[in-house]
């Protein structure tokens, strides 16, 4: 196991993270998957610069984004945008995504359960198709209801995968299993080999180590399946609007260089834009808490 991290949580350049997380002993990292954002000639450069390298993506399913939409086109705009992560992963050399089928914050279905299981099943089928052309795993991640009402919990992934592929995985988050699954350590369990990722963040969402999550038995669970993978951080800090606000300085009143869409999607996480000095204080926790716990 090694610690990775997505970097999706705070609008920076690339090079900035890459030296943070540098610094606290991080070896990857799961880029936002927004393949518009990154020249991958200059990304590879970055990331042999600071001696990071690329695990893989995650798949930020905002705006019309989703594979279990009614609409054949909007699927079909979705199938594109999601072999388009595939291919800037290939091309950066690294080795997984993690998809979340549906557009996160779209609760109310567009169809029958038979129906929407066909259209994300077939949509999902035609990605997996082109992740084996070019050499990138799948892991179907599921979120917590309030994200999305399609897959919520392990065993919901792994039919999703079962249905494309013996070699379709899943990705498990650990904010999200202690919220939704019956047994945590049976659902890790039950992943076994499936199991192509682990996202980090305490119960709270805070950095791990902020919160009530056993991070010693996790780990031992993830370690008795044989996981070698990513310990991928993804903490999404909630802002506190009251005067019991513990961290009165999280928030970045003056935001630049991100995009409408993006600054909602963080938004749509109960969180905001956050300031440099909050950021890597959670990344550092972050690792503190994990890497003795691996090493």
């Amino acid at each position: 196991m090694h610690l990775s991290t997505h970097n999706w949580m705070r609008a920076e350049p690339l090079d900035t993270t890459l030296r943070r997380i540098k610094k606290f002993g991080y070896e990857s990292i799961e880029i936002s998957g927004e393949p518009e954002q990154y020249k991958t000639k200059e990304t590879r450069a970055s990331l042999k610069e600071h001696g990071i390298r690329c695990w893989g993506a995650v798949t930020l399913m905002l705006g019309d984004r989703n594979l279990a939409a009614k609409d054949q086109g909007q699927r079909e705009r979705s199938v594109q945008y999601v072999k388009d992560v595939l291919t800037m992963i290939s091309e950066l050399d690294g080795e997984i995504i993690t998809l979340v089928p549906a557009t996160v914050g779209k609760v109310v279905p567009d169809g029958t359960e038979e129906e929407e299981w066909k259209w994300v099943v077939d949509a999902t089928r035609e990605c997996f198709t082109h992740a084996k052309k070019v050499g990138v795993r799948i892991a179907i991640e599921p979120l917590n209801r309030f994200e999305t009402y399609l897959f919520n919990r392990g065993e919901q992934a792994l039919a999703l995968a079962d249905a494309v592929s013996p070699e379709c995985g899943v990705c498990l988050d650990a904010y999200h299993i202690h919220m939704e699954e019956f047994d945590v350590e049976e659902a890790i369990r039950k992943a076994g080999k499936r199991l192509f990722d682990f996202h980090v963040a305490d119960n709270n969402r805070f950095a791990a180590g902020l919160g009530t999550i056993d991070w010693k038995k996790i780990i031992g669970i993830l370690r008795d399946i044989g996981y070698d993978g990513a310990l991928t951080n993804e903490f999404v800090a909630p802002v506190d609007r009251t005067p019991a606000n513990r961290y009165p300085e999280m928030v970045e009143r003056n935001p630049v260089d991100i995009s409408p869409e993006q600054l909602k999607f963080i938004q749509d996480h109960g969180s905001s834009v956050l300031t440099e000095k909050f950021y890597t204080d959670q990344m550092r926790i972050t690792a503190e808490t994990i890497l003795p716990l691996i090493k």
